[in-house]
């Protein structure tokens, strides 16, 4: 298979601190690459370098000849045109005007927008990211870079970048810790990691054949580490001995002997490995009940969210909230932890009922703050369950050196800033803890790290987050929201993602079959034309979803892939043939009112 793009010797650090060092590897055309690695270990830098938004302090990268990227940012934003205008700013300039729009369009359409004509600066996260993945693929790219897509992303969102991801031939890069995610898209891992001797390890397979290796490979080395040692405290014994002799042998072995130490100092470095120190601190309460939601009803300018909810959040609790964005997850959790006032409903709480409150957005945290001043605001030590700890040892706790305590936030990485917000939780004792799309950003130690504590953490928990994996391992009750003023509980994650999928699916049946096949009697509302109309329309709809599916079929070809001509006839036929699709059901719906209306 050929090759996209050569890393090579490629070195970048800030400051004093090393992302990484002389690391060298190859992308190739049909690469789907899972790129993991430690907060700070330098991932979105990486990505950047590639696209030239950043410099690397050494080496350089090779490019196959007229290679095209696509790049996604983490923190997409738009200017407030519309979304069919934003993809048309960011396609190449040597296509014509109807060309741009009908690619546009497509594009738009794979990513499930319904509405094209809306700005693009008023979406939400989850719907920001998926324009931005379109943008991206405006370019046509050979190669396209995704940075951590899957945040601020729902479950349905998740799914379709899955199924996205799976039919486009494009090759990628994904920065990622969603480990379900990686494990359903990647045929390689990479992970930046100074673990490693090279700085940089490359697996082919999955998230679940690269953790095997990993583990397998830090398991040899470590045993290296434990033979080495053995080795090298033979040799120190000798060269205490100091031989008169210094023959030509001697001088060989006092070599071997520093090499043998300088080896097994390097080894020592890549072998200590340390974990952000998390523990949730809980106030140890012995209430039965420390929440007791009953009937909880919201509604937001006009639009109901949800009703008639009940919670009991209990001393070992750990309650998921799951749902699609914009059906009032973080209302609930908000009104859940006395942020915000319910329509309807009573929430009694414990007595004197300690809450702490994780917000998704980071909102809590000033960019222009120093490092030091974010992690102790109160001056240079933090009180932790009683004891005065210096900044220099919290800021350890949480993985940061001394050296960059002076830094504004703002300087500081998305899973950096998470674990200054983690931190700051520590130093309140809690009854209840109510998470927010917590793992946002997070590197996987640091999420396996957090899974534990909440494990361990004695009070309850309510949680949001889109990390499939954490909350399977964690939550032992799962609220599904449906933004249909319904809900529904169940008793793990999994068993919510399967009836949202057999809903899913259920929708789409009915939206295909049971609709349009509705018998309609004679209507006087409608004329003789329209009624024929309206009873043509089922054959109608099922031979233009044919001519769709025939169409989407042709353009896998190679023959019409490949040829610019035929592939640009094929679209402007598919965007024709979805345009009468959706003007076929808008008129549908009109003929079918009329006829009903009394």
């Amino acid at each position: 298979m050929s090759s996209l793009i050569g890393i090579h010797s490629l070195s970048k650090s800030y400051g004093t601190q090393d992302l990484f060092d002389k690391i060298s590897f190859t992308i190739l055309a049909d690469d789907r690459i899972g790129l993991i690695g430690p907060n700070g270990s330098g991932k979105s830098t990486l990505l950047k370098i590639i696209m030239d938004l950043e410099q690397p302090d050494e080496g350089f990268i090779s490019k196959r000849q007229n290679l095209h990227i696509g790049y996604a940012s983490q923190m997409p934003e738009f200017s407030p045109l519309p979304l069919e205008q934003v993809l048309i700013q960011n396609a190449p300039k040597h296509q014509d005007e109807y060309e741009l729009i009908t690619k546009a369009r497509i594009l738009l359409g794979k990513a499930e927008f319904s509405d094209f004509s809306q700005n693009a600066s008023k979406l939400s996260g989850g719907w920001k990211k998926r324009l931005d993945i379109a943008r991206a693929l405006m370019q046509e790219p050979d190669l396209l870079l995704l940075d951590e897509p899957t945040n601020h992303l729902d479950l349905e969102g998740i799914l379709w970048l899955e199924k996205f991801l799976k039919k486009e031939k494009t090759a990628f890069v994904i920065i990622s810790h969603d480990r379900y995610f990686l494990e359903n898209v990647s045929n390689k891992i990479m992970e930046l990691n100074k673990c490693y001797p090279q700085g940089v390890c490359i697996s082919e397979g999955n998230m679940s054949v690269y953790m095997e290796r990993k583990d397998g490979f830090l398991q040899a080395q470590s045993q290296r580490e434990r033979s080495l040692s053995s080795v090298v405290n033979g040799e120190v014994e000798w060269l205490k001995r100091s031989p008169k002799a210094r023959t030509t042998k001697s001088r060989s072995r006092i070599q071997k002997a520093y090499e043998l130490m300088e080896e097994l100092g390097e080894i020592k470095r890549r072998n200590k490995t340390v974990l952000a120190d998390i523990d949730f601190v809980a106030s140890e309460r012995e209430t039965r009940k420390l929440l007791a939601a009953k009937n909880i009803t919201k509604s937001i300018g006009g639009k109901p969210l949800f009703k008639g909810i009940d919670v009991i959040l209990s001393p070992g609790t750990r309650l998921g909230i799951v749902g699609k964005n914009g059906v009032g997850k973080t209302t609930l959790l908000k009104i859940l932890a006395k942020m915000l006032p319910q329509d309807m409903g009573t929430l009694k709480y414990a007595e004197d009922i300690k809450i702490v409150y994780f917000d998704q957005h980071r909102e809590n945290i000033l960019l222009t703050l120093s490092l030091r001043r974010a992690l102790a605001p109160n001056g240079d030590y933090v009180d932790y369950r009683g004891q005065q700890i210096h900044v220099n040892g919290w800021a350890k706790r949480f993985l940061f050196s001394q050296d960059r305590l002076e830094l504004p936030v703002g300087c500081l990485s998305g899973g950096e800033r998470a674990r200054i917000l983690i931190a700051k939780l520590m130093l309140e004792p809690a009854d209840i803890l109510f998470l927010d799309e917590p793992t946002n950003d997070l590197d996987i130690p640091t999420l396996e790290v957090i899974e534990e504590s909440l494990n361990e953490f004695t009070g309850a928990v309510a949680m949001i987050s889109h990390d499939r994996c954490l909350m399977d391992r964690v939550c032992t009750q799962i609220l599904g929201l449906s933004g249909e003023n319904e809900h529904q509980f169940f008793a793990d994650y999994s068993q919510w993602e399967a009836a949202s999928q057999s809903m899913l699916v259920k929708k789409e049946t009915v939206a295909k079959s049971s609709i349009p096949s509705v018998k309609l009697e004679k209507s006087k509302k409608l004329s003789y034309k329209e009624q024929k109309e309206l009873e043509g329309m089922e054959q109608n709809i099922i031979l233009i979803e044919d001519e769709i599916r025939v169409l989407h079929q042709q353009l896998e070809k190679s023959s019409i892939a490949n040829n610019a001509q035929n592939s640009l006839e094929h679209y402007q036929l598919l965007a024709n043939a979805q345009k009468r699709l959706e003007n076929l059901f808008d008129r549908w719906q009109f003929l079918l009112t009329k006829s009903t209306q009394k």
